[in-house]
């Protein structure tokens, strides 16, 4: 990963995103090879590389008793000397909305997500691993969250966002690795993705609609009276070259979304 960027994670539950991120924080050790992060062993030392990276779990495993104001000053004082904005954490909590005197066993799922980002967010960290970071929260929540990560993103820090929501990856998301059983499938960023999966032609023409089956790189075509949405895969210069020569009245093209990217790797023949 590079410095001021944001890395998106994809795959299915049980490919290993959040394995991935736990050889990363030093919580699992490698059954081969080894995890560095900034040059430092995760598992040999992780209490220095933890200095340099803030973590944000799917599932927020809080402390029950403690109030929202005492969670952060505490999660503050275990990053052992690591910067910690204040005023930037007050700018958060209004952002998420968070009330800081209510104890932690009365939020709601969504809520102890917003403790998490707060805390990490608020650090001047490095490296951001965030694993499913906005499950719990509403829509309205998940904007303030990709502002946030942005705003991340700006000051130069690294976010690692592992995420089943492929708006979310797209959106804000400078390269993307699809992971798969284990091993990490493809990578790049969204342009040079697109090669994975068809790129959709919708034409319209003035008269009956040309038989285009065999042209050179269309997959599937479907007509609909004098239209023709054609699924194509590689360059278009056969295609455009075959229908030409007829009256078209409109052509549209649209390159695949990250969701169709990501379902040439677990559907159809790549499954």
């Amino acid at each position: 990963m590079r410095r001021g960027e944001v890395y998106g994670y994809l795959g299915p539950n049980g490919a290993g995103k959040t394995t991935t991120i736990r050889l990363a924080l030093g919580l699992h050790r490698p059954t081969s090879g080894s995890v560095e992060v900034f040059g430092i062993d995760a598992w040999g030392d992780p209490v220095t590389a933890h200095r340099r990276l803030a973590y944000v779990s799917g599932e927020p495993a809080l402390w029950p008793s403690l109030t929202v104001a005492e969670t952060l000053e505490f999660l503050g004082r275990l990053r052992q000397g690591a910067d910690r904005d204040r005023s930037y954490e007050r700018v958060l909590l209004e952002r998420f909305q968070l009330e800081t005197d209510r104890k932690v066993r009365s939020l709601s799922k969504g809520n102890r997500q917003k403790v998490q980002l707060v805390s990490a967010l608020s650090a001047q960290a490095d490296l951001l691993l965030l694993d499913e970071p906005t499950s719990g929260l509403d829509p309205l929540m998940e904007v303030a969250f990709r502002h946030t990560v942005s705003e991340a993103k700006e000051r130069g820090a690294t976010v690692f966002l592992s995420s089943h929501i492929l708006s979310e990856v797209e959106s804000l998301c400078d390269r993307v690795g699809i992971l798969r059983d284990g091993r990490l499938v493809d990578e790049g960023t969204l342009d040079e993705l697109r090669h994975l999966a068809y790129q959709t032609v919708e034409a319209t023409f003035a008269g009956t609609p040309p038989d285009v089956s065999g042209v050179p790189g269309v997959q599937h075509v479907a007509a609909d009276g004098s239209t023709l949405r054609i699924e194509v895969s590689g360059d278009l210069a056969h295609l455009l070259q075959a229908i030409s020569a007829h009256d078209i009245v409109t052509l549209r093209t649209r390159e695949p979304s990250l969701e169709e990217i990501f379902l040439h790797h677990y559907t159809g023949e790549a499954a």
